[in-house]
């Protein structure tokens, strides 16, 4: 559903992508993936598409951003297929966007805003709900001439004084400004709420992993086979908006936070970056980062330069990375596998469908989780069974028994700030496996 205008809603049946490209930023045989990548977009908004148009970019125009005559040849095409919308793979000015539907006399929208649509419709939570609805009424803001061209002005003032009064686009701009404000400070009030959640769980001191990745790239289903949970997995784009977080206990009883993150895809909008500011944080704060590819796809890496490139921009890039290649059992090119195995080194090749390599990025995630650990080996006499009591309920036991003296040997995973209570009954060197 394509909303131009606020009073005359329409249903949009036959969309025609339009790519635009200049062979200076963009190589031609990365033009199929653009595409591809559109379509995908907008058949989660279940439009339906009836053609694509490609154009190479010479000059760049302000007004419809390819010249006059290219932009006639594209209204004609328009016409003659009987399309009502030109989706755009590219972001569109304000004013390009009204041009061209003015020449076109149909609805023109750009991928930002397509996106836009998408995130409307996946968000659940109120977090969610507050980021998108910032992110479109920042997207709205310039374009209300576009929006509003039916209205004329209110009338105002008493009989016989009445001048031409307040335009409606002027009311409506002050009434968005005023939205824009407003959901900024309640945004505010959730990123403190998450703000303190975070606190907590650097007083826990538990390692924190970051599951990110381009979107669709199963990370939501690499969570549930970490943490047997049932975190959201569908087969589409921007399934997860919001960040879920799972705690889980690895093999060695090791606690680690696992956080599932929004995932990233190419020109990703600038406003969404930051309207979802405090969910991206989750990566920038995490101690080390997961990053997910779907190893299947045949723009691998166009998707790692994707990853790595919002993750500059989030000042996250210098984290620890382990790379999942996930969908192994969907690609069955040896010589691909053998290129990534040797360009990529800390990986691990995956399946979250079967279950392979789930075994070895375990055993990954303890050689991280082991650095930070704050482990110590202790033998508790039994007249002090209140610290053995405190070691259960504060941290986490990873191996214990009774000595035929009566002494507790215990090995322990527990905050620094409890250490100094177990002072005099810690022993030097390794009592009890970890691993």
């Amino acid at each position: 559903m394509i909303d131009t205008e606020k009073d005359n809603r329409k249903l949009v049946e036959r969309a025609i992508l339009i790519e635009i490209y200049d062979n200076k930023k963009v190589f031609e045989n990365e033009i199929d993936e653009h595409l591809e990548e559109l379509a995908d977009l907008v058949k989660n908004l279940n439009i339906p598409i009836i053609g694509e148009k490609v154009v190479k970019l010479r000059k760049l125009n302000a007004r419809y951003i390819v010249g006059s005559g290219k932009a006639q040849e594209i209204s004609d095409l328009a016409k003659a297929m009987e399309a009502d919308c030109l989706i755009f793979d590219t972001d569109l000015t304000p004013s390009q966007q009204r041009n061209w539907e003015a020449l076109t006399k149909i609805c023109v929208i750009d991928r930002q805003e397509v996106i836009l649509d998408i995130f409307a419709n996946r968000a659940s939570t109120r977090e969610a709900i507050l980021q998108v609805q910032l992110a479109r009424m920042q997207y709205s803001l310039p374009r209300l001439t576009r929006a509003w061209t039916h209205l004329g002005r209110q009338q105002g003032g008493a009989k016989g004084t009445r001048g031409e009064g307040e335009k409606q686009i002027e009311i409506d701009r002050r009434l968005i400004q005023h939205k824009i404000t407003s959901l900024k400070k309640e945004l505010l009030e959730v990123g403190k709420r998450r703000a303190t959640q975070r606190k907590s769980r650097t007083r826990n001191e538990i390692p924190h992993a970051a599951i990110v990745g381009y979107t669709n790239a199963g990370k939501s289903s690499l969570l549930n086979k970490l943490s047997d949970s049932d975190v959201l997995a569908e087969d589409k784009l921007f399934a997860t908006l919001d960040p879920t977080t799972r705690k889980i206990l690895l093999p060695n009883k090791l606690p680690l936070l696992l956080t599932d993150t929004v995932g990233f895809v190419r020109k990703l909008p600038h406003n969404l970056v930051e309207s979802f500011n405090s969910t991206l944080e989750e990566a920038v704060l995490a101690d080390f980062l997961i990053i997910v590819i779907d190893v299947s796809s045949p723009y691998i890496y166009d998707h790692w330069y994707t990853t790595t490139s919002v993750l500059k921009k989030l000042g996250a890039k210098d984290k620890p990375i382990i790379v999942v290649f996930n969908k192994i059992d969907q690609q069955d090119d040896l010589e691909l596998l053998e290129q990534l195995e040797e360009e990529f080194e800390d990986k691990v090749f995956v399946s979250t469908y079967t279950g392979v390599g789930i075994e070895e990025l375990q055993n990954k995630l303890i050689d991280y989780v082991s650095k930070k650990a704050n482990i110590i080996n202790l033998i508790i006499p039994p007249a002090c069974s209140d610290l053995i009591a405190l070691a259960h309920a504060k941290g986490v036991v990873l191996d214990s028994e009774f000595m035929d003296n009566g002494n507790a040997r215990m090995s322990i995973n527990i905050g620094s700030d409890y250490q100094k209570l177990f002072k005099g009954f810690i022993v030097a060197g390794s009592a009890c496996s970890t691993r």
